[in-house]
């Protein structure tokens, strides 16, 4: 079972949190296989052009997801982090604001396109990654995740705008 190859480490990175590690997912083969397959599995047929996965974690499987689609890959960063001429949007923290940025020929207009990341909580940083894919008039299909805390909301924001959202581990009471 997935959720058993997930680490939890309380009280991290503050007080109060419990941070779901999916490193020990990545680290079992086994695992990790299935959670590309199980993450792939609704979009075999859905004609996606690109997958953009959000840093960090995101990247890794987002980057196995679009090789077993058989597409590209469009890394969304950090501020500051890619070379070429990017597009930003900014989005609010709790306390302050940030950017994520791709590279503005990353996708063209009407592109299919699967977001993809580790974890959906509160939903900001994939609600401002749709909105960065959007900005771009690329098609948002859908966002897959590894894990979601469903007591934040941020699935059922992202559904909230339209986007199919599919997870593959629950984690209540976050």
């Amino acid at each position: 079972m997935l959720k058993d190859t997930i680490r939890t480490i309380p009280d991290y990175p503050k007080p109060g949190i419990l941070f779901r590690d999916i490193t020990t997912l990545l680290a079992d083969g086994a695992a990790f296989n299935q959670a590309v397959a199980q993450l792939t599995s609704p979009w075999t047929d859905a004609r996606v052009g690109k997958v953009a996965g959000i840093e960090a974690r995101g990247f890794i499987v987002g980057a196995a997801v679009a090789q077993a689609l058989g597409t590209g890959f469009v890394p969304i960063r950090k501020r500051g982090k890619l070379p070429g001429d990017t597009v930003s949007v900014s989005y609010a923290l709790e306390y302050g604001t940030d950017t994520i940025e791709m590279h503005r020929d990353a996708l063209h207009a009407g592109e299919r396109v699967l977001l993809i990341d580790d974890l959906i909580a509160t939903g900001g940083t994939a609600l401002a990654a749709v909105s960065l894919l959007r900005s771009v008039e690329a098609e948002v299909i859908g966002a897959g995740f590894v894990i979601d805390l469903p007591d934040l909301g941020g699935a059922a924001a992202l559904r909230d705008t339209g986007i199919l959202v599919h997870s593959l581990v629950e984690f209540p009471g976050h």
